[in-house]
């Protein structure tokens, strides 16, 4: 029987992407650490962020493990990005004291952003 050292030297990994993948996609997506500041509310967005007691229950999470679910964003016409998903992370991230958030970059045209940030909120309820 052969030993399992054997067929791991076998593998050959030239970097962290080879074993993970790439922080860009072939379509343009990205993940990355934006600043809480280049993060701007989606136009039209029909709820608002309230600092209650589900807000102070997020920030504690934050504050405790980070943010654990990445946010989506797309890039703004004037710089920073638009959010689509993820105002409420936003928000505990500001209260929770931290300057950046894991969010996902996509390039969605005005109608895919509002067919997106719907049927987050659907999904949520």
């Amino acid at each position: 029987m052969g030993s399992k050292a054997g067929s791991a030297s076998k593998v050959r990994l030239n970097s962290f992407d080879d074993l993970f993948g790439s922080a860009e996609s072939a379509s343009g997506e990205q993940i990355i650490r934006a600043k809480l500041e280049e993060l701007h509310t989606f136009k039209g967005h029909p709820f608002r962020v309230l600092d209650d007691e589900k807000m102070e229950e997020t920030t504690e999470s934050i504050g405790k493990y980070g943010v654990l679910v990445l946010g989506i964003v797309r890039p703004r016409a004037g710089g920073g990005y638009e959010i689509i998903a993820g105002h409420r992370r936003k928000r505990g991230s500001e209260r929770a004291g931290l300057d950046t958030m894991p969010v996902i970059v996509r390039n969605y045209t005005d109608d895919e952003a509002t067919i997106i940030m719907v049927e987050c909120i659907r999904i949520k309820k």
